[in-house]
Parts: C-alpha cells; sequence; structure tokens
C-alpha cells in the first residue's frame, strides 16, 4: 500500500517547500505590518497637519476658542492614532519570527510613535496658551 512504501526524495522535497513557504509568508506579514505602521503614522501626521491648517485658515473665528478647539481635536486625533499604532505594530511584531527579513526593533517603533504623541501634545499647549506668539493674557 501507498502509506507501507518508504518515503520518496518527492515528499522530502515537498515538506523542504512547504516549510520554506510558511517561512516566507511569516517574513511577508512581519513586512506588512512594518508597512501598516508607516500608513497610520502618516495618518497620525495628517490629522495634526489638517489641525494646524484649520487653526492657520480659520484663526479668526468667532467665537475664537472654536477654531481652536476643533483644531485640538485633529491634533489629538493625530496622537491616538501614532500610540494605536505603536501597540498594534509591537504585539504583532511579539508574536511573529521573521526568518530572511529584519524585523523592526520595538524600542525604536515606540520611540517614533511617543514622539510623535509628544510632539502634537506640546502644539495642543502651544495652540492654547500661546496669542500672536506670545503668551495669552
Amino acid at each position: 500500500m501507498a502509506q507501507d512504501d518508504p518515503e520518496s526524495d518527492e515528499d522530502d522535497k515537498n515538506t523542504v517547500w512547504a516549510e520554506n513557504r510558511t517561512d516566507w509568508a511569516e517574513d511577508r506579514t512581519v513586512l506588512a505590518v512594518e508597512r501598516t505602521f508607516a500608513g497610520w503614522m502618516r495618518t497620525a501626521f495628517a490629522a495634526i497637519g489638517i489641525g494646524l491648517g484649520f487653526k492657520a485658515l480659520f484663526g479668526a473665528f468667532d467665537p475664537p476658542w472654536l477654531a481652536k478647539a476643533i483644531a485640538t481635536m485633529f491634533i489629538a486625533f493625530g496622537a491616538i492614532f501614532a500610540i494605536g499604532a505603536e501597540q498594534r505594530a509591537c504585539r504583532a511584531f511579539a508574536r511573529l519570527h521573521a526568518h530572511k527579513v529584519d524585523t523592526p526593533d520595538t524600542p525604536k517603533i515606540r520611540w517614533i510613535a511617543w514622539s510623535v504623541a509628544a510632539g502634537a501634545a506640546v502644539l495642543i499647549v502651544g495652540l492654547w496658551v500661546l496669542a500672536e506668539g506670545e503668551l495669552a493674557g
């Protein structure tokens, strides 16, 4: 019977190819997670840019706090996107094991995301504290 036959070279070759394909799939997933993180960081920067642009274009809103509030909302969304992207990427990298590609260092991923969030927080504080480039009265 077929199951009683000794393993052939073809079976060994198929096993090696199957293992290689599995390793390559995991490597592609590592690269996909990295691209997804970069996409979310671009989205975070876009939200921060929209907030700054809104404040610059509609700074003369009446009441003046309304433009600041809307700009603050977009900038805060940018910070939230950055932190959320970091958490998702770090969880995914912890589960994956790269074979032929380099996995990004999770401390660097965290540093990037938290730097963007801290910059967004500084922008929000500056938006509310500064008026016309000077401390608000």
